[in-house]
C-alpha cells in the first residue's frame, strides 16, 4: 500500500520517461549507441530517484566516486532523467586517442589541475550552468580512498559553482560500478556476466540557503561542501542500508600522516 507521496513520485517518474529526450548532436548521441547497449547488456541498472533531478535549467550534479567504470554510468542515469551530463574531468582523460576525441566533441569539460589553464574549468563549468545545463562534479576529485568505499572529504567546486549562480546542487549516490571495473586497480572483473547491479539514487537538492547572499570566502566554501558530502553520503547510505560514518575520510590528513611516519 502506498500513500499520497509514493503516488505524486511514481506519476513525476512516469512523467519524465513520457517526456522528450533533449537534442544530443551527434557525438553524444553516439556515446549513448555504445553505453546503453553495454549497461543494459551486462549489467542491471537500479535507478532511483529521478524525480530530484530538476527537468530543466542549470544545475550540478555531486555524485560519488568509487570506480573509472562510474562517469559512464552516472551519464546513462543523466540521460535516463532526460538531461545530457556535462563531466568535468581530468585533462588527461582528453588526449586518449579517439575516445578522447568523442569526449571532447560531446561536451564535456576538462580540468587541467596545477597548471595556468586551472581556472578554465570552472570558468566552463558555470558557463554551462548559466547556459541551462547539467554539470556533473566529482567533489573528492579523485576515486575514494576509504577503506569502505564511503565518500571523503569534498573539494569546494561545486559548492563555489552553486553559490556563484544560485543553481542547485542535487547529491548522488552510485554503488556497484565497482564490481564492473575495480575501484584502484582499474582492472575490469573478469566475467561480466552475469550482469552486476548498479543502483544510483539522487537525492533532494542541498539547502545551501544558510550561505547565499554571503561573500564566498575559503571558509564558507568548505562549510558549504560539509553538507554537500553529508548529503552525498547519506544518500549512499540509503543505497547501501548502512551508516554513513560521522567523520569522513580526509585524504590530504591521511596522505600527510603517512609522510610523518615515512620521515620519522
Amino acid at each position: 500500500m502506498s500513500d499520497g507521496n509514493d503516488e505524486h513520485q511514481e506519476a513525476a517518474v512516469d512523467g519524465q520517461r513520457n517526456d522528450p529526450r533533449p537534442r544530443r548532436g551527434f557525438w553524444f548521441g553516439l556515446v549513448v549507441a555504445i553505453v546503453k547497449p553495454f549497461m543494459l547488456v551486462f549489467t542491471k541498472p537500479d535507478f532511483t530517484g529521478r524525480e530530484n533531478m530538476p527537468r530543466s535549467g542549470g544545475v550540478v550534479f555531486a555524485p560519488n566516486h568509487i570506480s573509472h567504470f562510474d562517469p559512464l554510468v552516472l551519464g546513462f542515469y543523466i540521460w535516463e532523467c532526460r538531461r545530457i551530463a556535462r563531466f568535468l574531468g581530468k585533462a588527461s582523460v582528453f588526449k586518449i586517442p579517439v575516445a578522447g576525441r568523442i569526449i571532447s566533441s560531446a561536451g564535456q569539460i576538462p580540468v587541467y589541475r596545477e597548471s595556468t589553464q586551472a581556472a578554465d574549468a570552472f570558468r566552463d563549468a558555470v558557463a554551462a550552468v548559466e547556459r541551462g545545463e547539467c554539470v556533473g562534479v566529482y567533489p573528492e576529485g579523485t576515486i575514494t580512498r576509504d577503506p569502505q568505499l564511503w565518500p571523503m572529504t569534498g573539494k569546494t567546486g561545486a559548492a563555489r559553482i552553486a553559490l556563484m549562480t544560485g543553481c542547485p546542487v542535487v547529491p548522488i549516490a552510485n554503488w556497484g560500478a565497482h564490481q564492473v571495473i575495480e575501484s584502484y586497480s582499474g582492472k575490469l572483473r573478469i566475467g561480466l556476466l552475469p550482469r552486476k547491479r548498479i543502483q544510483v539514487r539522487a537525492g533532494k537538492p542541498v539547502d545551501l540557503s544558510a550561505f547565499q547572499g554571503k561573500p564566498i570566502t575559503n571558509q564558507l566554501l568548505h562549510e558549504a561542501t560539509e553538507v554537500i558530502m553529508r548529503a552525498i553520503a547519506d544518500t549512499l547510505g540509503e543505497l547501501r542500508a548502512e551508516t554513513p560514518p560521522k567523520q569522513l575520510f580526509d585524504l590530504r590528513k591521511s596522505r600527510a600522516a603517512d609522510d610523518g611516519e615515512e620521515k620519522a
